[in-house]
């Protein structure tokens, strides 16, 4: 990482893109002065590495330690076609104010000024000054190199400070405390005896599921190696799961254009995950398995819908929320071996043979249809019905998931298209990407 930010500051697009594709490099921590990747090749007019580090997930709005955005140096170095066509169409507030109170419309030339407020507000941009705040504690700042949680690896677990017991699963037990100052989730994975063996291949496979390059995938922070506890470590989402969010009582309304932001996210999600070689293996696609998460660096905090009368954050922020797939419920090789928990979202063929004879890509492309189904329906698939007695049902039985009228008959086809009988006739991950971006515009 010493010189990542001289290679984007030099245009080295070859050299950051293979920077790129080590999963466990971000891309949104910070130098010194806390300037991005993305604050260093908008200052210097890096248009191809500008587009690169969106495409992979850049936080848009993240302000360094002067509070400017990317936005606030592209347009005082007249960096037009950064700008227009890559910052302010992805999301660049051009009325966001730093800490000494300029915007980057008072950063650009009077020209270029008058084509950014142009452009912003056919893009439906308020061009207000959104005054400066301390908005640190709300993800607005670039990570700093020192507090990168990537950085670590195996810690001790007396540097967890676990205050909070919040569930004993299948899997283990669910703990919610801080690590260096930052909300954890930590999964002490339940074993009826922690071998030599299990303890090694917990070390070789855990490093697989830190995939910190891609904004749809939550990785894991970090582990615990110490027998006889294994534990995996993972960012707090206090919004919980997209199953917490659809069927408790988070009050998130789950609208049509939400879900299908919800599918868009997951979507692109795994069509990451695909291109990854040698796949991962045991980590099945249900709602339980996404978390649902808002990057405060791409929004206005301080439009009014997003507050309550006394002041507190509310529940107007559900249109920015996003969806991620959880790498810190992967299944490792050692544990739970021959143990099926969530067979309503599985593809009968990966209940009826073993993982290493059937199509994972197209049995998750099944998974992904009924998350369709219950985005859709709002209602857990075969609720009426044990976990064994669906899995029996769907395997052997020809059990599936029913549409009910109402559904809009463009979804209720890609349901349909997902979750074909045969897995070599399901279409794959960047295919519907496009579907349901049409959908989402109409």
């Amino acid at each position: 990482m010493d010189d990542i930010f001289s290679q984007v500051r030099e245009g080295n697009a070859f050299q950051v893109r293979m920077w790129l594709d080590n999963t466990e490099n971000d891309l949104n921590q910070g130098d010194d002065h806390r300037f991005s990747l993305l604050h260093w090749a908008s200052r210097e007019g890096r248009t191809n590495i500008v587009d690169m580090l969106i495409q992979r997930g850049a936080r848009i709005n993240a302000t360094n330690m002067g509070d400017d955005t990317a936005l606030h140096l592209a347009a005082s170095h007249g960096h037009r076609e950064i700008v227009v066509m890559d910052l302010v169409n992805n999301g660049a507030l051009v009325g966001m104010a730093n800490k000494f109170d300029e915007t980057p419309l008072d950063k650009a030339t009077r020209r270029l000024a008058n084509i950014l407020k142009d452009r912003a507000v056919q893009l439906g941009q308020d061009l207000q000054k959104i005054p400066f705040k301390d908005r640190s504690w709300l993800g607005y700042k670039t990570r700093s190199r020192d507090a990168l949680l990537s950085r670590h690896t195996g810690i001790d677990i007396e540097q967890l400070s676990l205050t909070t017991h919040m569930a004993n699963t299948h899997s283990g037990e669910v703990w919610r405390g801080q690590w260096q100052k930052n909300d954890i989730v930590a999964k002490i994975l339940s074993l009826r005896e922690c071998t030599v063996r299990n303890s090694r291949d917990f070390q070789e496979e855990f490093p697989r599921l830190r995939i910190f390059n891609h904004p749809n995938i939550l990785p894991v922070l970090a582990c615990c190696n110490q027998p006889p506890n294994l534990v995996v470590i993972s960012q707090f989402m206090p919004y919980g799961s997209l199953f917490n969010v659809l069927h408790g009582e988070t009050g998130i309304v789950v609208d049509q254009n939400q879900a299908l932001r919800f599918a868009i996210d997951i979507a692109r999600g795994m069509e990451f995950l695909h291109t990854i070689e040698p796949a991962i293996p045991n980590l099945i696609l249900t709602s339980k398995h996404v978390m649902i998460d808002e990057d405060l660096a791409k929004i206005n905090i301080d439009d009014p819908k997003y507050y309550a009368p006394d002041g507190t954050i509310n529940g107007g922020i559900d249109e920015d929320l996003t969806a991620r797939v959880n790498m810190g419920d992967h299944k490792f090789s050692f544990h739970e071996r021959g143990k099926l928990y969530s067979p309503a979202w599985m593809s009968p063929e990966a209940l009826q043979r073993r993982p290493e004879d059937i199509n994972q890509k197209a049995a998750d492309m099944w998974s992904f249809a009924v998350l369709l189904w219950e985005m859709e329906t709002r209602e857990v698939p075969h609720a009426e019905l044990s976990p064994m007695e669906t899995g029996m049902k769907i395997a052997m039985e020809g059990l599936r998931l029913t549409l009910p009228p109402g559904i809009s008959s463009h979804m209720a086809r890609l349901v349909k298209i997902c979750s074909n009988e045969e897995p070599g006739k399901r279409p794959k991950f960047d295919m519907i990407i496009p579907i349901l971006e049409k959908l989402k515009q109409k």
